[in-house]
């Protein structure tokens, strides 16, 4: 199977915040191998929607949605399960599965520490 990988935010009115994504998004894709990756947001543009459509008609024939999300708030609770299961319908059936948030991975604990490593070096 062709897998389309979404890094899958929540989205704000704030551009640059949008591009943050994106280009850890990017990076990622980058360092994993993964060719058929895209960004998308919860609410704006580009949407899940979008991602697994442009996935779709680069060869992807099942897409993996990983929330850049902390926590299971929600949306990830409420939101994502219907979006998934409507594209999946849509699309004739294409499987997409969603990974867990970031919530629970033992890197957040490192990042925690050099942001507060940094702090005290930079005060």
């Amino acid at each position: 199977m062709n897998t389309g990988i979404v890094i899958f935010g929540h989205g704000s009115s704030v551009p640059s915040a949008n591009a943050a994504v994106a280009r850890v998004a990017s990076e990622a894709a980058e360092a994993g191998g993964f060719a058929l990756c895209e960004t998308a947001f919860l609410e704006v543009a580009p949407t899940l929607r979008d991602a697994v459509s442009k996935l779709a008609g680069q060869g992807a024939t099942e897409i993996l949605v990983i929330p850049y999300f902390l926590t299971l708030g929600i949306h990830l609770q409420r939101d994502l399960p219907r979006i998934v299961e409507e594209l999946s319908h849509e699309f004739g059936g294409m499987p997409v599965r969603v990974t867990p948030p970031l919530d629970g991975h033992p890197a957040l604990s490192r990042i925690i520490i050099d942001r507060a490593h940094e702090a005290f070096v930079n005060r």
